[in-house]
């Protein structure tokens, strides 16, 4: 896998051998994005196998893992819900203890299955979307959704893809997505090597931007969509579809149907990840200031459905409450 964490200066593969080496690439954002992390979440579990030699053991050893790598991100669901589809396959497999290979072999399958499905997904969503960018206009997106985010094209840059693919022309404004940056580093990186232009802001240029008419139509990513349609993306994406809503610009979500959660019914009860509060100081000082200052870092933020124009997803632009992918 590309380590994010070194773009847009070095781009260098790694190379992940344990379920250790998995869940710290995961936690300190080396692979990133609700997709793709669900896609690393099942390999990792093979990896858990690795050196097994009954089944007994594998199956020990995938036990042990289970819970490392399902909580190492609590928003995202597709980490979740990639790591129980990955145990409800151990569970059913009904296997002597000397197939100990038999069962790795059916969890690599179904890891591989995952990563093939995801890639599916992600062109479905930019087919779906990709009507929605008219030539000549100007799309704003906040975080990155794109290639590194997924096995596939994207989310949100899916639909960007395939709208420049079927030849329509159009700019693109990536917010800087503090504190990481993954709009500035990531989601320019990704445009420019394709060949669409890209013009990164600070966040807090967004709303000049608006109100001087400058955006024609606002498309992110999410990491999980409630049964309402509320959807948690990164931190600062409630803020854009507010300035969105005021400004008379639709916004959209892009995102597979293995991002919604109909287990929850509302934002309300997305959890939201709290990090290291040293990516907040840490843009701007060496060491940490005085101790006296105390510092939050949610990561994400819940935008109410309210304020979303459609759901694209690979079934099509949606409106709650979502039966074709509920089935």
């Amino acid at each position: 896998m590309i380590d994010q964490t070194l773009l847009p200066d070095r781009q260098r593969l790694i190379a992940i051998e344990t379920v250790e080496a998995m869940v710290d690439a995961i936690e300190r954002l080396a692979i990133r994005g609700a997709p793709a992390i669900g896609v690393a979440g099942a390999y990792g579990l093979c990896l858990a196998m690795r050196g097994t030699h009954t089944v007994e053991e594998a199956r020990s050893a995938f036990q042990a893992a289970l819970p490392r790598l399902r909580n190492v991100r609590p928003t995202a669901v597709n980490l979740q819900r990639m790591v129980e589809r990955m145990a409800k396959m151990e569970a059913s497999a009904e296997l002597a203890d000397s197939d100990c290979r038999t069962l790795r072999e059916k969890l690599l399958a179904q890891a591989m299955s995952i990563e093939e499905e995801d890639r599916h997904l992600c062109q479905g969503i930019g087919i779906a979307g990709a009507d929605l960018i008219a030539d000549g206009a100007t799309v704003l997106t906040h975080c990155n959704a794109g290639r590194l985010a997924t096995a596939g094209s994207g989310t949100a840059l899916a639909i960007m893809y395939e709208a420049w693919r079927q030849g329509r022309r159009f700019k693109v404004i990536a917010d800087e997505t503090r504190p990481l940056l993954q709009g500035a580093r990531l989601t320019a990186w990704e445009l420019e090597k394709a060949g669409i232009p890209v013009t990164v802001i600070c966040d807090n240029a967004a709303g000049h931007l608006f109100a001087k008419g400058m955006i024609d139509l606002v498309i992110t990513g999410a990491d999980r969509v409630a049964s309402n349609g509320d959807a948690a993306n990164k931190i600062g994406t409630y803020t854009v579809a507010c300035l969105a809503r005021a400004h008379e610009v639709p916004f959209y979500i892009a995102s597979p149907s293995t991002t919604f959660d109909f287990d929850i019914a509302c934002g309300d009860e997305i959890p939201i990840e709290e990090r290291a509060e040293g990516e907040v100081w840490g843009g701007a000082a060496e060491s940490r200031p005085a101790a006296g200052i105390a510092y939050r870092n949610p990561a994400f933020d819940v935008t109410p459905a309210e304020l979303i124009a459609g759901w694209v997803t690979e079934a099509g632009i949606l409106q709650p409450p979502f039966e074709k992918i509920r089935s």
